[in-house]
């Protein structure tokens, strides 16, 4: 039986989710741009994300956030964490209590260092905050959109919701597992995109692929440590949301974040790479997030801290690493 779906978001996660989601399901992709809207909705195809992803007939656009939400019992939202705070303050003065909100936002707010979970509860009303399910995992949106197989988690405090989005969303090429641990989920899916930022300035500076195996495990480690000193379990981060997304986005050719530390890494300036993309890359934001929070709270975050260091100008990516290489030795359990 059909179930509505808005999602909110036409970035390449939102377009691929809205694709997946109309194998079963009406959908309506909610758009902050009129005329990107209305694009998709005469082409059926996003003119900017995803362009050559013919969109289904039970897929609609529009920019009207009310319409979008309208009768619909699932909600994706697949917005730059940078934006979550104003749109799903307006979304939650006209969505459904009874709806189930799955979020897609990997990255921590800038301002106030909560991550996702802690911004929408402050934004949402109390009715919907057991409905939170938050979608994290290995899940670039070309590969999605193309019916790759795909594995992901539903990280949510109460069972059922999440077991009711694997229930409407997995398929055979996209497998959903469901998790308990939220806050293990968005840090991991958060610090990721850091520590791929960390590796493609490895990989830009041609370190080799035992710098970047020795990055990843000890950036996988950092991601631990702040995550227990917040309360998640460590075994989160072995999973799907932890050592899963970290693979990929410090290894995948697709990664926006990767990209943006191999350009650094090969001397282009953070300012001219941003300038040149046209999509999000999370990690930039986040990194600033991470080390505040991090900071704030006494863990040691020696990675981060470098990456900091680099997009800020004030040392050369070249010395970085000998920074990294040359700190005080101790114990790996450290």
């Amino acid at each position: 039986m059909s179930t509505p779906f808005a999602v909110l978001g036409a970035g390449s996660f939102g377009t691929c989710l809205a694709v997946l989601a109309a194998r079963d399901h009406d959908v309506t992709i909610w758009a902050r741009d009129a005329e990107m809207a209305e694009h998709i909705q005469r082409e059926r195809r996003n003119p900017r994300y995803l362009t050559d992803i013919a969109l289904p007939p039970n897929i609609t656009a529009t920019a009207d956030l009310g319409e979008a939400l309208a009768g619909r019992e699932f909600v994706i939202c697949a917005i730059p964490s940078h934006g979550v705070r104003d749109v799903m303050a307006r979304a939650g003065r006209v969505m459904d209590p009874e709806a189930i909100l799955v979020s897609t936002v990997k990255g921590i707010e800038v301002d106030t260092g909560l991550t996702m979970d802690g911004v929408l509860k402050e934004v949402l009303p109390e009715q919907l905050h057991p409905r939170l399910v938050f979608l994290s995992g290995p899940s670039f949106a070309r590969e999605v959109a193309l019916h790759k197989p795909t594995a992901v988690t539903l990280a949510c405090r109460e069972e059922g919701y999440a077991i009711a989005v694997q229930t409407a969303l997995s398929c055979p090429w996209f497998r959903c597992y469901t998790h308990d641990d939220v806050v293990g989920a968005l840090i991991g899916g958060a610090i990721k995109n850091v520590v791929a930022i960390a590796v493609g300035i490895c990989d830009g500076l041609e370190h080799g692929l035992n710098a970047r195996a020795g990055l990843m495990t000890r950036g996988l480690r950092e991601i631990t440590r702040l995550g227990q000193a917040l309360g998640a379990n460590p075994l989160t981060f072995l999973g799907l949301s932890g050592m899963g997304d970290l693979v990929l986005t410090c290894t995948g050719d697709l990664s926006r974040n990767r990209t943006v530390g191999m350009q650094i890494g090969q001397g282009r300036s953070l300012k001219e790479i941003v300038g040149s993309m046209n999509q999000v890359a999370e990690g930039v934001r986040t990194t600033y997030a991470v080390c505040e929070l991090a900071d704030r709270l006494g863990v040691e975050m020696p990675i981060a801290s470098g990456v900091r260091a680099i997009l800020e100008g004030k040392i050369a990516p070249t010395e970085g690493a000998r920074i990294l290489m040359t700190r005080q030795l101790r114990s790996e359990n450290e």
